[in-house]
């Protein structure tokens, strides 16, 4: 049985630590955070009677022999903690976002090389139902192939879910806003399923919360794709949490996706509509995605089998790349154009 660490007792920890708890697939050892309470707390609810708590990773990584760590932390202590728990030679399973630079994701490659061990990366709605059942029928031919897509993420974020936060809000600590934050599992969606993008160019605004934070509350983006391009948008002025809603244009019919639905409309006229009950407990808010137990669960499978994780860095590295480009389009009015050798922007 694998042995688990995780760093950061906050809402998305619980997620992680119920995850495990309920899966089987770790032994959950140890807590950290700097608030021992907090680390304590999650060590009655998700531990054991062995189960220890400390208030920093180095100390946790200094006195328990752990196989991986959960890093659950603000985003700009993603890659150090990451490269700390490398050099220990212990696997990492990192919430989003990977890094919140390119140079901090060419450090974590660095550091995953050399400790030759696994990176994986929380974007769980890869597993979702609505996508594998989505990518199953792309792969399958009966619709063609796919012209164009479009994706929305339309979520309420008010004042205090910043001001409650000493990190949220900050290039320096967030790396952005709701692109980096909250869209970044929907445009993943659009790289899984459409492909390595080939150009892009982006807006931000800050609409609603001027006087809050420095980073953007809404993105738009227009993305090119092998044989596709696609309009994305997301913002955090809404009035609710909407579940995500993606559509694929085909050649021979479209698809629909909108939360946990999927709706098929073939070039004959005749639909086919799904609703997928959910497969597990629910461990997250609806909205998020719920497959963070199946994504959890597939990172140990891997480990246990040696067999490449489907979120492994390099595998979530065509994202993050799109997600720093879309932010330099935005921030210098530029359009970001793929080349052999790499990409520049013109």
């Amino acid at each position: 049985m694998f042995r688990a660490g995780v760093i950061g007792c906050g809402n998305i920890a619980r997620v992680h630590a119920r995850a495990l708890k309920e899966s089987g697939c770790a032994v959950l050892q140890a807590f950290a955070d700097r608030n021992l309470e907090k680390a304590e707390a999650y060590a009655r609810q998700y531990g054991g009677e062995e189960t220890r708590c400390y208030t920093s990773l180095e100390e946790m990584l200094e006195r328990e022999a752990l196989d991986a760590v959960h890093i659950c932390t603000p985003h700009y202590l993603h890659v150090p903690m990451a490269e700390k728990a490398l050099e220990k030679g212990v696997h990492v399973f990192l919430e989003k976002p990977p890094a919140i630079s390119l140079e901090e994701f060419y450090r974590l490659e660095q550091a995953k090389d050399r400790a030759k061990k696994e990176v994986g990366v929380c974007f769980q709605n890869r597993y979702n139902d609505t996508t594998e059942k989505l990518r199953e029928i792309l792969e399958s031919g009966v619709l063609g192939e796919v012209r164009g897509a479009r994706a929305f993420v339309t979520w309420d974020r008010e004042t205090g879910y910043y001001r409650d936060s000493s990190w949220r809000g900050s290039w320096k600590t967030e790396g952005g806003g709701t692109l980096i934050n909250q869209a970044i599992h929907t445009l993943d969606l659009l790289v899984y399923l459409l492909g390595k993008p080939q150009g892009a160019e982006a807006s931000f605004h800050n609409h609603h919360l001027q006087q809050v934070i420095e980073v953007e509350d809404t993105l738009e983006a227009y993305i090119k794709f092998p044989g596709a391009n696609a309009c994305f948008y997301a913002t955090n002025a809404y009035a609710d949490d909407a579940p995500v809603l993606l559509d694929l244009v085909c050649r021979q019919g479209r698809i629909r996706m909108e939360g946990e639905t999927l709706e098929i409309r073939k070039a004959d006229g005749s639909k086919v509509w799904y609703d997928f009950e959910k497969k597990e407990p629910a461990v997250a808010k609806t909205y998020w995605g719920n497959s963070h137990q199946a994504c959890i669960a597939d990172f140990y499978e891997c480990l246990m089998e040696n067999k490449p994780f489907r979120n492994r860095l390099e595998a979530v590295e065509d994202t993050f790349r799109l997600v720093m480009e879309l932010y330099g389009s935005a921030q210098y009015d530029k359009i970001v154009r793929k080349k052999e050798e790499g990409c520049q922007n013109g």
